[in-house]
């Protein structure tokens, strides 16, 4: 093999908050061989091939802190595994993925380095390491690269992989209230919150949406009976069974009139504003192939609006335009509609663009029909050409809305019984009164697209992701089940197993993953080792579970990650310095260290991190906790718990063999040790004490820890062998 070569060893992806970020990143083991001789500014030509491939890395700031400091580094000379990672993060970023954290570090062979980058989707951040990789051996070699080409790729698999606008925009919202969301599928099916706290979206859908619903709006003619039942404004009309049919029912209604799908989508085989016999039978003849059925409505004049109703109120409304071109004297239709509408910028096929391009499908062509045109006529100059009566409704008008009209879209909404509901009302004036106007309501949509009301072609863009948040989860729900992480080199499985069985006692479903199974309320879903992300996130994923206990050991630190972003309660059972994890890298008592700090970070503000008194390294996280912190320990007399009380913090210790709780110089005996002698196995009784102090913070009142502790107590008959307090 080439000495100066680039080797990836191994690639780890965390997909939970790790001992690098909160967030999910791939750690790849790289060996840069003989290129650890070679920093970057002994390569001739490396500093101006790398700039000009990729001329945005001068945004990157690096350990200089100023704009340019990454390329000041790689001029005065860094080491290929350092620009391995800025490389991979930009290839990201030019992807569409914000490029987001990346750390670059030594490990003690020589040569061997562990890059580490932001993993928004694992296969895109693999493919865009080997990228990477590609291109910074291609800049060392002097080689050509198609740093074009390799964007191109990584962009169509971002897009293959990324949530569509509408999902996206209610996942971000959840972000920004700390709401969690486990992505449930590879399509838009997502989870917001944990376990009985939990809900679903699918795009602008939810675990709320009735299908009940779902289906009446799909039915466009008992959707009109049952708005003008409830007095809510609708074109009058119904269905038709034939092409005859349709004439006769447009002659009762009077002309002009509208024939639609009784089921379509999407605005197809709609055609509107129809006066004559011909037109009414072409449009039936494309309709009724569009749907199950079809339906000839009045025409109601007026521009075309989408409505957006959250939770019984309309939080964003959009309007529509005609779109029309132009005569030059030379240009065909087809031309000008390409010359004056296409090349609008903001017209486009993906999300990027709020309206879309302009095709002369079967309603535009008999727009053109009614004024004696085909898409190859030449129009005279000057001449204004109709080609869609209604097109993209794009056009914020959401501080316009009447009340009126804001009541009764509302009430269309709850008439078919949708929580989320895009509303379609044709209206002259949307800040007038509906019946001043003769307006009415022509469609109710479950699953409505918000693109119009995010990235509206005109106007301000609506925050339709936070309203549909702040409907599914009413502050101050978050969503959240209370999580306890259970860390620590040695002795956490008997405090998981004490502490879901104190919980049980609160009549609340428990769930448990630990290295001797997994338990979902009382039953034991399998005996094999548990104490892994998959198993934690099928605890996270239950909708019965109320508690969530989850031991982690470091090993599913340092390779999966924590299943959860955030925790109730974090324990640190104890750093032993002599439990090592060599093939990590990991055996210094300060790495160790960093190891179970993650438990401690992701303690949320509200929670508290427990951690024992008697074990230095533990006792130095508390610190880093962003919540409260309990100390358990056997000496009360400690250093460390004597200052935490003093403090005004709280503590369970032993006193005269006797569990305690202390606060405030308050002390709370809850049982004797001796009282429980059967039930202490060799980790003598820090278990049962790191189990009070997680039940205390969770509040659980005293009688129930001494119920629990007794009962869990019986288990064990005087003269057996104490199983780890399992469950």
């Amino acid at each position: 093999m080439n000495g100066r070569n680039i080797e990836f060893l191994n690639m780890v992806h965390l997909r939970g908050p790790n001992i690098w970020a909160y967030r999910p990143v791939i750690e790849a083991l790289v060996d840069i061989h003989d290129l650890e001789d070679c920093p970057s500014n002994l390569i001739p030509g490396f500093y101006e091939r790398l700039s000009a491939w990729l001329p945005t890395l001068v945004e990157h700031r690096c350990s200089v802190g100023e704009r340019g400091g990454f390329l000041k580094r790689v001029r005065e000379g860094t080491w290929p595994a350092h620009i391995l990672e800025h490389v991979t993060l930009e290839l990201q970023s030019l992807a569409g993925m914000p490029g987001g954290l990346g750390r670059a570090r030594e490990t003690p062979l020589r040569g061997v380095y562990k890059v580490i980058v932001r993993a928004w989707h694992e296969p895109l951040t693999r493919e865009a390491l080997h990228a990477a990789r590609d291109l910074v051996m291609a800049a060392i070699e002097d080689r050509p690269f198609d740093v074009a080409g390799a964007v191109e790729r990584l962009k169509d698999l971002a897009e293959s992989l990324s949530l569509g606008p509408s999902t996206a925009c209610i996942v971000d919202a959840a972000d920004d209230r700390d709401i969690p969301a486990i992505r449930l599928s590879d399509a838009n099916l997502l989870q917001l919150g944990y376990g009985a706290r939990q809900r679903r979206i699918w795009t602008a859908e939810t675990s709320r949406t009735s299908a009940i619903a779902e289906g009446i709006s799909r039915d466009k003619d008992l959707t009109r009976r049952l708005l003008q039942a409830c007095g809510v404004p609708v074109p009058e009309g119904r269905l038709v069974d034939s092409a005859a049919d349709a004439w006769t029912v447009a002659q009762e209604l009077g002309l002009p009139v509208v024939v639609k799908p009784s089921d379509g989508n999407h605005g197809r085989g709609v055609f509107t504003c129809l006066n004559t016999r011909e037109q009414i039978e072409a449009a039936y003849a494309v309709a009724v192939d569009e749907g199950s059925g079809v339906m000839v409505e009045r025409f109601i004049h007026g521009d075309e609006h989408r409505l957006l109703v959250v939770g019984g109120r309309v939080v964003a409304a959009a309007r529509g335009e005609a779109a029309m071109v132009v005569g030059d004297g030379t240009s065909t239709v087809l031309q000008l509609i390409e010359s004056q509408l296409n090349s609008d910028p903001r017209r486009g096929r993906d999300e990027d663009h709020p309206l879309n391009f302009i095709r002369l499908d079967s309603a535009a062509r008999l727009e053109l029909e009614r004024q004696g045109l085909q898409g190859d006529a030449v129009p005279e100059r000057g001449r204004a050409v109709l080609v869609q009566r209604s097109g993209n409704v794009a056009i914020d008008v959401t501080d316009e809305v009447h009340p009126d009209v804001a009541e009764q879209v509302a009430l269309a909404a709850r008439v078919v019984g949708l929580d989320i509901a895009g509303i379609d009302l044709v209206a002259l004036d949307i800040s007038r009164p509906m019946a001043e106007q003769r307006a009415a309501i022509v469609e109710v949509n479950a699953g409505p697209g918000l693109l119009m009301h995010l990235k509206p072609a005109a106007g301000k863009p609506r925050p339709v992701g936070q309203a549909i948040i702040d409907d599914l989860f009413p502050a101050p729900e978050d969503g959240r089940i209370p999580v306890i992480g259970i860390s620590g080199s040695r002795g956490t499985t008997p405090v998981a197993h004490l502490v879901a069985h104190l919980l049980r006692l609160t009549g609340r479903a428990v769930g448990l993953a630990s290295s001797e199974g997994l338990f979902m309320g009382a039953a034991q879903v399998t005996a094999q080792d548990s104490a892994h992300w998959e198993a934690a996130r099928r605890v996270l994923l239950n909708r019965a579970i109320e508690y969530a206990v989850i031991e982690n050991g470091g090993r599913a630190i340092l390779g999966e990650g924590l299943a959860y972003d955030r925790c109730q309660i974090g324990v640190v059972t104890g750093i032993a310095p002599d439990v090592t994890w060599p093939e990590f890298y990991m055996e210094a008592p300060e790495q160790l260290a960093r190891i179970f700090r993650t438990q401690v970070d992701v303690v949320l503000r509200d929670g508290a991190a427990v951690l024992n008194a008697d074990d230095p390294l533990a006792a130095e996280l508390a610190p880093l906790c962003d919540g409260g912190v309990l100390f358990y320990g056997l000496d009360a007399e400690s250093g460390v718990l004597r200052a935490h009380l003093e403090g005004g913090g709280r503590a369970v210790s032993v006193l005269g063999g006797v569990a305690v709780l202390i606060e405030g110089g308050l002390q709370i005996p809850v049982i004797g040790l001796d009282e429980l002698a059967p039930a202490i196995d060799a980790d003598g009784p820090a278990p049962v004490l790191a189990a009070l102090a997680v039940v205390w913070a969770l509040g659980l009142d005293v009688e129930r820890m001494r119920i629990g502790l007794r009962t869990w107590n019986a288990r064990v008959q005087p003269g057996e062998t104490p199983t780890p307090l399992a469950a």
